[in-house]
């Protein structure tokens, strides 16, 4: 499949998971339970639709995890990372005017944060407090299971690829569930780009480079423990 191709997938896949995923959040009044099946059922029809032109990584921090495990050049992460940042920033632009047809306020905007991100109206709707480091474990940590997760389901060598993409929404699902209180939930930079450029939280911007570097943190470790795993060879020696 072409370069060009692929750039298309991610670039239409990565806004439909921000359209799917932080539209809910923002329109659906569906509480934790339905933003978090929102985002893994987006997932789920990503991977079926598009997955045999891109792979539908949709996701900054799983392009480098399957780049450190060696099924991706650099060139190709590189253009996956632009497709999936302008098409996470056309949908949450979408999302924006959306809102402001419909008179709403911008507020938090769905963006991601820690700490004093969250307000009393938020720690009323159940959203916790946690501080830096334990922000930054969280993501980390749920990034790292997420990327094992689809480096294990897309192994051509071992895996069952025809329910890959519902084991990898349901995993998604999960780890909102886990962490939609304690930081909104990101594992995907793109989507927490997009997020905090129209976000009116003061703390969105400041706070972002977390979302970033924890997920691609955990992504890089995944893509060198998976390969660690299943290594062949001088492993038997």
């Amino acid at each position: 499949m072409k370069l060009c191709n692929k750039f298309a997938a991610e670039f239409f896949g990565t806004a439909v998971l921000v359209l799917g995923g932080c539209g809910t959040a923002l329109f659906g009044h569906v509480g934790f339970l339905g933003v978090a099946l929102a985002f893994g059922l987006t997932i789920v029809a990503a991977a079926y639709g598009i997955g045999h032109i891109s792979g539908a990584h949709l996701n900054p921090a799983v392009s480098l995890g399957v780049f450190v495990n060696g099924r991706m050049t650099i060139k190709e992460m590189l253009c996956y990372w632009c497709a999936q940042i302008l098409g996470a920033i056309a949908a949450a632009a979408i999302l924006f005017g959306i809102a402001k047809s419909a008179g709403m306020e911008i507020g938090t905007f769905a963006a991601n944060g820690y700490g004093d991100f969250f307000g009393e109206a938020d720690l009323a709707a159940g959203y916790l407090q946690t501080n830096v480091w334990g922000a930054f474990a969280i993501e980390a940590v749920l990034t790292f299971v997420f990327l094992m997760v689809i480096l294990g389901v897309t192994d051509s060598k071992h895996a069952n690829g025809a329910f890959g993409g519902l084991a990898i929404g349901l995993t998604l699902t999960l780890i909102h569930l886990i962490s939609i209180p304690l930081t909104n939930t990101s594992v995907n930079p793109a989507r927490s780009i997009s997020q905090a450029i129209f976000s009116e939280n003061a703390l969105a911007l400041p706070q972002l480079w977390l979302f970033i570097v924890a997920p691609l943190v955990g992504a890089a470790l995944a893509g060198l423990c998976y390969k660690c795993l299943t290594c062949e060879g001088s492993c038997k020696k």
